[in-house]
């Protein structure tokens, strides 16, 4: 279970661009995070895998507290967080099966990965979830010799292969034609609940958050304004998303306050 409490993240002086965040995820379930730009949604992902540092709050992975690690400790619990990225960050000369690999890199030792000996059972299950991606028959080919769709399978292999105990996905049909991106939204879907692997998408696409995901969070200035089933996604809710202000946000905190 993820745990998030009174997460802030603030740059500078200015204004915190999380704020008091709390936010529970669990089970197989696909948790899709829907807002404008700025909203938080990518700083979000990024503090949980602490790419990002957060300014203060608690953030909880089964039981530990991801907030105080720091070095060995640090490295050892990113492990258990995949992460998909929107820009792939694949290594162009290197092959699927190299890329697929590197999602090892915390388990084996260095002269292992510099010589790319990797152990057997790594290759056996790297086998097993490309064959499952549909991606098996591209083992040996350059990364740059494949299209934006097979590239996502690459980086959704690459990040299983951590073993994770949670999946983080940025943004991972932003660079891809609709068609292939309801594919990945399917992947993404079906994974989750074939590994019982909680799986959280930052995503644009409202259409496919509602078609492929389990519940939606809805972000508005750092805060969550909207946490239910799709189903109950509707256009008032939709508004207030997508349509509120800063100026807006402040009157209502006033009210609340009076």
């Amino acid at each position: 279970m993820l745990k998030i409490t009174n997460l802030v993240k603030r740059y500078g002086s200015g204004e915190p661009v999380l704020k008091d965040l709390d936010l529970t995820i669990e089970g197989e379930s696909v948790t899709s995070i829907i807002g404008s730009s700025g909203a938080g949604k990518s700083t979000l992902l990024r503090c949980i895998n602490r790419l990002v540092e957060p300014t203060s709050g608690s953030i909880n992975l089964n039981g530990t507290e991801l907030t105080e690690l720091r070095g060995r400790q640090l490295r050892a619990a990113r492990r258990k967080i995949g992460m998909v990225f929107q820009g792939f960050n694949l290594v162009d000369r290197l092959t699927v099966m190299e890329n697929v690999q590197s999602g090892r890199l915390g388990y084996i030792s260095t002269w292992a990965a510099i010589t790319r000996r990797y152990p057997k059972e790594d290759i056996r299950r790297a086998f097993e979830l490309m064959e499952r991606v549909g991606i098996a028959h591209y083992a040996d080919t350059r990364a740059d010799a494949l299209s934006g769709g097979e590239r996502q399978r690459v980086g959704v292999v690459r990040a299983l292969m951590q073993q994770p105990e949670i999946l983080l996905a940025d943004e991972p049909t932003a660079s891809l034609d609709p068609k292939t991106s309801e594919q990945i939204m399917g992947l993404l879907r079906d994974l989750a609940g074939e590994l019982k692997l909680p799986v959280m998408i930052n995503i644009h696409n409202v259409t496919e958050a509602k078609q492929y995901t389990d519940r939606i969070v809805g972000m508005r200035y750092g805060r969550i304004i909207f946490d239910d089933v799709p189903d109950k996604l509707d256009q008032e809710a939709m508004d207030r998303i997508y349509s509120g202000s800063p100026a807006a946000d402040r009157a209502d905190e006033w009210k609340a306050a009076s």
